[in-house]
């Protein structure tokens, strides 16, 4: 009877052991690394593009691979459409057919095995030449501060700051046209100066007041993009 119980527990403790070892075995997620963007180069005219017709052209699209992902997902957006369209590849190059004389903006998420987080790489925007383009219009500026559907307590005075960027691959932008308004953002409230690529201007405001605002940027020779209207609440 002795013997039997030690074979007992000999069986027990090999048991034990087997299901340890499985337990230290098994294997680690890794999460994939963020792709750098290469190609096309940041708010530049993307000259590189190859015609297809008239009006669109090929455009090939280059990143570095990204330690442990199995594929990318490409993000190409329309900067004047806001439209946006994702791609997918197994290599870290892509080519992508888009509307000539345009502005853009794309990034690129690597893709690792199930399980994983995703990560993201930086945004680029670049404009797509045109045929005979010789000078483009500003990139449409980027809203920063109130965010769209943000709630705002003015200040003392009842005032609030409205933050935007703009660039232009041309250098050339001249002036920003700032709208505001308690109903769509078509409201002209004041013209500004273009001076650096951040701005912000202090704008009088009345409280618990629905505001829908926007950027007009325009260079020297007159070409023009719109932000876009964003919304905020005021306190």
């Amino acid at each position: 009877m002795m013997i039997k119980s030690q074979n007992y527990l000999a069986v027990l403790v090999f048991l034990f052991l087997v299901f340890a070892c499985q337990k230290e075995t098994i294997p680690t997620i890794v999460d994939p690394g963020v792709a750098t963007l290469i190609a096309p180069l940041d708010a530049e005219t993307c000259l590189d593009g190859t015609s297809i017709n008239d009006s669109q052209s090929n455009v090939t699209f280059v990143w570095s691979i990204a330690s442990d992902a199995l594929s990318y997902e490409i993000l190409i957006e329309n900067l004047l459409t806001q439209s946006s369209q994702t791609y997918t590849s197994q290599t870290n190059e892509i080519k992508i057919s888009l509307s000539k004389a345009e502005p853009y903006s794309w990034s690129v998420t690597s893709i690792g095995e199930f399980g994983s987080v995703p990560a993201k790489s930086e945004t680029w925007k670049f404009y797509l030449a045109g045929d005979e383009v010789v000078n483009y219009a500003p990139f449409p500026s980027v809203l920063i501060t109130p965010r769209s559907g943000a709630n705002v307590t003015p200040d003392i005075n009842n005032l609030v700051i409205l933050q935007w960027t703009a660039t232009d691959v041309d250098g050339d932008l001249s002036r920003f046209e700032v709208y505001l308004d308690q109903t769509d953002g078509t409201t002209l409230n004041q013209t500004l100066d273009y001076q650096e690529q951040e701005t912000q201007l202090e704008i009088e405001v009345e409280n618990y007041t629905l505001y829908f605002w926007k950027i007009v940027a325009i260079d020297t020779n007159g070409n023009q993009s719109s932000s876009g209207v964003y919304s905020f609440r005021t306190n």
